[in-house]
């Protein structure tokens, strides 16, 4: 695998460390303007909290902890270059921006329908399970050797285990506090946005994705 990172998922990582940086210092005020609110507001002392268009994309690049960060840009950073080469830097942002966005309406909607409760969702993860579930359709018969269990398996298999992993986790509300089903709603809009640039869905594109 290279080792080389082209120009976005250097500005990715960079991005998201600058970002967790500001955080320690900001963080309250952070939250409370660009993490992901549920839909509607609530009063907070000094204010409201609730829901703006532009969390849509900005709570991608805040996130919960050092561990959370160290993860997140980790994917990132074995998986996101491949992917950019594949796609080319300006489609590859996209990809990672629709990952993004639709891992937020998954959990914007996840929470409005099933789960209720008002609390802020923050993290790369939707972005980064996008490019995971591209690397496993671009490159099926990679080796990868999970941390757990540290076995090594086709990508195919790891992404198509990992998956199901979240689905179990999330219905049966296993580790709460993590957005399972964010995760899965960017695995969702990534695999939706490859079969448009297949030209495999109703509405063809000017881009045709020949893998």
């Amino acid at each position: 695998m290279r080792t080389d990172l082209p120009p976005v998922t250097q500005a990715l990582l960079i991005a998201n460390v600058v970002v967790f940086g500001l955080q320690q210092f900001f963080d309250e005020a952070m939250l409370i303007h660009f993490a992901l609110w549920p839909l509607g507001s609530r009063a907070i002392p000094g204010g409201s909290v609730g829901f703006e268009v532009w969390q849509l994309v900005s709570y991608g690049f805040l996130h919960g902890g050092l561990t959370h960060l160290l993860f997140n840009m980790l994917a990132l950073w074995m998986f996101g270059g491949a992917i950019e080469r594949l796609f080319g830097a300006r489609p590859f942002f996209l990809y990672y921006l629709v990952c993004v966005i639709g891992a937020a309406v998954a959990q914007l909607a996840v929470i409005a329908w099933f789960t209720g409760g008002f609390y802020p969702t923050v993290g790369a993860s939707g972005g980064v399970f996008g490019i995971l579930l591209a690397f496993g359709m671009m490159y099926p018969q990679v080796r990868i050797m999970p941390l757990f269990p540290p076995i090594p398996m086709p990508a195919w298999l790891f992404v198509t285990l990992y998956g199901f992993a979240e689905l179990v986790l999330g219905v049966t509300g296993t580790q709460a506090g993590v957005a399972h089903f964010a995760h899965l709603g960017g695995m969702a809009a990534g695999f939706l946005l490859i079969q448009y640039w297949r030209g495999r869905l109703p509405w063809k594109p000017r881009r045709i994705l020949m893998r």
